[in-house]
């Protein structure tokens, strides 16, 4: 008995995908330091309200103008507005930007892809000669006839940009799609008689998750960026909110006067840029399947 249960004791316990994908993650230094930036600055946006050092809308106009001092680490602008602060509420709203709208290009990219790709034939050729007629259309266009239309609402921002940015995603799917579905382990699970979108949601899209989630990495810095032009022609956010891209474009027009106010806001969105870059190149080698673990 005693026998039997040191010869149990001798197998290894199993890992799961994401355990291993952690393993591999957790030996990438430049993905976790890009990992723990964007942490921090979803704290930092999120604690904003309880940890900014002065109000967002509070001027001292007296002041004016000031370089980084003591007192205010990152200068004031011309209204004698704390920069920090602003920094920290304008990342706000260009992080929930960014995650918002991309998490919209997601779910549609996703989804088109996916179908299209699995399905094959007249169904893909259909689907990606719509992708096409879309790609061909000028979405900045459509993006700013829902501004005028309906308003310069946050929330259709989200969604707007989001609408225009899965196009791409549908292809990147659908790519992977079609090298995995003659795959022995679709093969097996299309005889076990499972439907058709539990194989697309079980089996082929978590194993085309790298190049999602490396894309996901990417657009998320795309939208940020759209959003910033969006401001930049006034149909974007709007004062007294800002976001970082407003904050950069108030910058350059002042860069000669007061140059804090390009400098510090455009570090933030450059090291966020950065930190996103690292983690996706490190999240699409930790979730490759053929890496081993050492």
């Amino acid at each position: 008995m005693n026998s039997e249960k040191r010869f149990i004791g001798t197998f290894e316990k199993g890992s799961s995908l994401w355990g291993d994908a952690w393993v591999r993650l957790s030996k990438n230094k430049l993905a976790l330091a890009g990992l723990g930036l964007v942490i921090f600055f979803c704290g930092v946006s999120f604690l904003t309200p309880w940890i900014a050092p002065y109000g967002y809308e509070e001027q001292n106009l007296v002041l004016g103008a000031s370089p980084p001092s003591s007192q205010h680490l990152m200068g004031t602008d011309i209204f004698g507005r704390d920069l920090l602060t602003r920094i920290m509420y304008g990342g706000r709203i260009s992080l929930f930007v960014g995650f918002i709208a991309t998490a919209v290009a997601l779910v549609i990219g996703i989804s088109w892809g996916a179908i299209a790709g699995y399905l094959g034939g007249r169904v893909d050729a259909f689907m990606m000669r719509v992708v096409d007629i879309l790609y061909a259309l000028p979405f900045m266009i459509f993006i700013i006839l829902l501004m005028v239309v309906f308003g310069r609402n946050i929330l259709l921002l989200f969604f707007a940009i989001g609408a225009v940015e899965w196009l791409t995603m549908a292809r990147i799917v659908r790519g992977q799609v079609m090298s995995l579905r003659k795959q022995e382990f679709v093969e097996s699970a299309y005889a076990m008689g499972l439907p058709r979108h539990i194989i697309i949601i079980r089996h082929i899209v978590p194993n085309a998750l790298g190049p999602i989630i490396v894309y996901a990495t990417l657009t998320i810095p795309n939208v940020m960026l759209l959003e910033a032009f969006l401001s930049f022609l006034g149909l974007g956010i709007q004062p007294p909110q800002s976001s970082w891209g407003l904050l950069i474009n108030y910058g350059v027009e002042t860069m000669e006067e007061y140059p804090w106010l390009l400098i510090f806001p455009g570090l933030a969105l450059s090291l966020t840029l950065f930190a996103l870059n690292f983690l996706g190149d490190g999240l699409r080698d930790a979730l490759d399947p053929r890496t081993s673990i050492d």
